[in-house]
């Protein structure tokens, strides 16, 4: 059984019925106990869509199910469901056990018990002797880890995270998003994870929703989408992908100025788009071979090094993981594709 499935499902502010539709006429599935991310720029529907799961915005179309049920025209409170929001939204005049018992406490649950389960909650997300503490005396880590335990308290069939990590350092965030990755695969919690960030939804999802304007542009693993996008719009937004226009021969070969890429069998001759991922770059010294390159700009970054080169094609970007010996500015260089975060996909 999936944990959520939306069919057909759209939602447009207005009464007029030429409104224009925020979200228009989506279908996915989540899986039960995984984890599917809900990826795209601001304005794509995102948001909506999750306040659509959570019960906050009302359907103008399709139907919406969790665990099964149908639940289009149930509130928020009948749904089962808990969101965790960007701001945390902990209540500050409370304690952390107070904060997290507090929806335990409306719904009927004696304040004894509450709190046994609350505490037991703050176990599971690492605040083990917190409970008395403020939410001003935490650090945004520790008040995200709140919110997170409240809304596992209430033993929710589906839990919905709206761009939870956006407030914390870049440290930070990537230690929550493991936390809240390995906290999500022990107890097989049906998670639906709204975020604009490409390596956060990398990281966490089992799957990967992108929206565009309203509608999905592509759904699939985080492989899928990094390494086959399909389309032009995908290609350019998941990672840093840099899009050059390409020429394919229609028997699986496509020209990119003078380098010659496998393309996909299944795309027809002409005009096609070629995404190239920094990452994807081979740096060698000038030579016939490769795409004739000159250095315009180096940043050095510990681990890496960025460079922009000027080609024939435009600057491009580079990542280079060389830092000993970097390239001196102006430096003539040949420049070749490596298999790996090249995508050719139609114009």
């Amino acid at each position: 059984m999936n944990g959520i499935e939306f069919h057909a499902v759209s939602k447009r502010y207005g009464v007029a019925a030429d409104a224009p539709l925020v979200v228009d006429h989506v279908s996915f599935a989540v899986p039960r106990g995984t984890l599917t991310t809900i990826l795209g720029p601001s304005g794509c529907g995102k948001t909506t869509t999750l306040r659509l799961i959570a019960g906050l915005e009302s359907p103008s179309g399709g139907r919406i199910l969790i665990d099964g049920q149908d639940v289009t025209t149930l509130g928020p409170a009948e749904r089962n469901v808990s969101l965790v929001f960007q701001s945390y939204a902990l209540f500050p005049h409370m304690n952390v056990v107070a904060n997290v018992s507090y929806g335990l406490r409306m719904s009927g649950l004696a304040a004894a018990e509450a709190r046994t389960r609350a505490r037991a909650m703050l176990d599971t997300v690492g605040l083990s002797g917190l409970d008395e503490r403020m939410p001003s005396e935490l650090s945004g880590g520790q008040q995200q880890r709140v919110a997170l335990a409240r809304a596992l308290a209430l033993e929710p069939a589906v839990l919905l995270f709206d761009e939870p990590l956006s407030n914390l350092d870049a440290r930070l965030r990537r230690s929550m998003r493991e936390e809240i990755r390995a906290l999500q695969q022990r107890l097989k919690l049906t998670v639906a994870y709204v975020t604009h960030d490409q390596s956060e939804a990398l990281a966490v999802s089992d799957q990967i929703i992108v929206m565009n304007r309203g509608v999905i542009a592509q759904a699939g693993s985080p492989a899928e989408l990094y390494e086959a996008p399909a389309s032009e719009f995908v290609a350019g937004f998941m990672g840093e992908a840099m899009l050059f226009d390409g020429e394919c021969d229609g028997g699986g070969c496509t020209r990119l100025g003078p380098l010659a890429l496998d393309a996909a069998p299944a795309l027809a001759a002409g005009k096609v788009k070629v995404a190239v991922r920094p990452e994807a770059w081979a740096i060698a010294p000038a030579s016939q071979a490769g795409l004739p390159a000159r250095l315009l700009k180096r940043t050095y970054l510990g681990s890496i090094m960025e460079y922009t080169f000027a080609t024939t094609l435009g600057e491009i970007f580079v990542i280079s993981p060389e830092v000993r010996e970097p390239l001196a500015l102006g430096a003539p260089v040949s420049l070749g594709l490596t298999g790996h975060g090249v995508s050719v996909v139609p114009a």
